[in-house]
């Protein structure tokens, strides 16, 4: 859709100004001549597009299996994300994962998206449990600063950004996906005395 803007997408692009950030962000950084209407059109007309191509997704490697690992375990789950409501329930569906959160958290449930630490707080108060007996999972810079500032533990989701600037900005690991040694070492340590909750993006 920017090629009809003379706009390029690259990986370094699609990292630093779109991965994410919510659509209003989106749009006012690279097409700022656009109208409040134009853009909004423009918004929608991506996540059009999005729910077009939305079949051919598959979940990340070992998700299935982390999945059935909370339900074992009897872990509360909550999916937070930028994405628009329709966008967030149309994946899930897409994926066959519809039921499997207890609640589903979107910018437009909170008084501000990602970064901000809002929609985590919203999502603990929806699981009725408290940050440190949390663990986010995270793909997205944006993602990792929620969760920290809501003082949750994070861990990063290296499928998109490199594993060290995932740190940087705040997580106490990352991994390449669910499949990851470390992550269920860690998980299987954690599960005995206090872990409640998985909160993922997906």
């Amino acid at each position: 859709m920017l090629l009809n803007y003379s706009i390029e997408i690259d990986e370094t692009f699609y990292k630093s100004r779109i991965s994410g950030r919510l659509n209003p962000e989106i749009v006012k950084d690279i097409l700022p001549q656009l109208s409040t209407a134009e853009g909004q059109k423009f918004a929608d007309e991506k996540e059009a597009l999005f729910r077009k191509l939305a079949p051919r997704l598959k979940p990340l490697s070992g998700f299935s299996e982390l999945l059935a690992w909370t339900e074992t375990h009897q872990l509360k789950r909550a999916l937070v994300t930028n994405a628009p409501r329709l966008n967030a329930e149309f994946m899930l569906e897409v994926l066959g994962i519809k039921e499997a959160f207890h609640t589903v958290v979107v910018a437009d449930d909170c008084i501000a998206g990602k970064p901000d630490p809002a929609p985590y707080q919203v999502a603990l108060n929806n699981l009725g449990i408290k940050a440190e007996e949390a663990i986010a999972l995270e793909d997205s810079p944006s993602g990792i600063r929620s969760a920290v500032s809501a003082d949750i533990r994070t861990i990063g989701i290296a499928s998109t950004h490199d594993p060290q600037f995932l740190q940087e900005v705040g997580a106490f690991m990352a991994i390449p996906d669910f499949t990851d040694l470390q992550l269920w070492t860690l998980l299987n340590s954690l599960i005995e005395p206090d872990l409640s909750a998985i909160a993922s993006n997906l």
